[in-house]
């Protein structure tokens, strides 16, 4: 693997027993739900086999002024390198069952109980390969692109005469200056905005999107669908957040079609609770 770590043995082990061109009788594995199977097959594509990795981190310390609005530069760059971890060893199972690129990807972080400094990062993803093998939908540097496009969207993407390269992040880990007493006081009983939070929640926000962004530019995407941008303290200090932007780079599969030719979305309600 690219950071050094082997992909465990017993990962090795369920990677022998999925369906390969060298394997025709082994099984596929994924968490798709039906809906997403069969859209990810009429898309061209069939399912190999789930892909996981994990990376358990512990993030280092820093401070901030109790009045400053900063960004806590060791923390976003500790939340980058732990998710890139987990990306990179979930990529490199990808690679290991021979798939084109991996759908649904989910990126999670969980505290652990035992320490309130080391976090879980786990991302799993169902790797994908493409049914009568062409070779044009890789992602960026010939690896297996990533998308955290559900099966369903990844089959209107390609129907637009897009396809997936890379999923795009961004992080931005900030202090929120606290408010002077005598500021707070003379807030009481009145309408109005409390601007220095405004902006540090504004800068923070825009640090994280174009993060993603750069990301997006290195890969030759020409645009990010899907971005969703998340908020979250994983029981830090009070006005320490941090801003994640994700989304997934997509590029054209061959030229890009005019509007006019791209067939409408169905509209589908769901039945489940």
């Amino acid at each position: 693997m690219s950071d050094g770590m082997a992909i465990p043995q017993h990962a090795l082990e369920r990677l022998k027993g999925l369906r390969s061109e060298g394997h025709p009788g082994g099984i596929f594995t994924s968490d798709f739900s039906v809906n997403e199977f069969l859209l990810v097959r009429k898309a061209g594509f069939e399912p190999v086999g789930l892909c996981v990795g994990s990376c358990i981190y512990h993030l280092g310390i820093q401070y901030a002024s109790w009045s400053q609005n900063q960004e806590m530069s060791v923390l976003s760059q500790a939340m980058y390198h732990a998710r890139e971890l987990a990306m990179s060893r979930m990529r490199a199972e990808a690679e290991g069952m021979g798939a084109d690129g991996i759908v649904g990807v989910e990126l999670t972080v969980k505290r652990m109980e035992w320490d309130d400094k080391i976090l879980e990062f786990i991302a799993i993803g169902t790797g994908v390969v493409h049914a009568k093998g062409h070779p044009g939908y890789k992602g960026h540097n010939g690896k297996p692109f990533t998308s955290d496009l559900s099966g369903q969207d990844f089959w209107t993407l390609l129907q637009s005469g897009y396809r997936p390269l890379e999923m795009v992040m961004g992080s931005c880990v900030y202090h929120v200056a606290h408010q002077g007493m005598f500021k707070s006081l003379g807030n009481i009983g009145s309408n109005t905005e409390l601007t220095n939070f405004s902006q540090a929640l504004y800068d923070a926000r825009e640090i994280a999107m174009e993060r993603m962004q750069h990301e997006a530019i290195a890969v030759k995407a020409e645009g990010v669908v899907g971005v969703d941008l998340h908020e979250g303290s994983h029981n830090w200090q009070p006005h320490i957040i941090e801003f994640f932007a994700v989304g997934t780079a997509v590029t054209p599969i061959t030229t890009e079609r005019d509007a006019s030719t791209i067939p409408d979305p169905q509209l589908v309600l769901s039945v489940n609770n």
